[in-house]
């Protein structure tokens, strides 16, 4: 749960459910392995619901469930922290860097 991954995830989900092609055009630059991956994580932890639908070709949606909607608040206040400090981590970086 600690990866940047399961957290972007966490937070698309919260907004409604999608569906696999849906989740991969929305993060960008996590590939097709590290979203099923990171997918399938989240489902045996029991914060993400894979549902199936039967149609003709199946589909599958994905969605929060109750235990992975209580990780939004915690998760938006990460995103809100990160913005307020982004130019003290990239100027650290920076230094790092050189």
């Amino acid at each position: 749960m600690g990866d940047r991954w399961s957290l972007l995830l966490v937070a698309v989900l919260g907004q409604r459910p999608y569906r696999y092609n849906e989740l991969h055009r929305s993060i960008e630059g996590i590939s097709q392995r590290m979203l099923t991956r990171t997918l399938r994580g989240l489902e045996v932890d029991g914060l993400v619901r894979r549902e199936v639908f039967p149609t003709v070709p199946p589909s599958v949606e994905y969605s929060l469930t109750p235990l992975g909607r209580t990780l939004l608040e915690p998760v938006s206040a990460l995103a809100d922290w990160a913005v307020r400090h982004e130019a003290e981590i990239n100027a650290s970086r920076s230094r790092y860097e050189r």
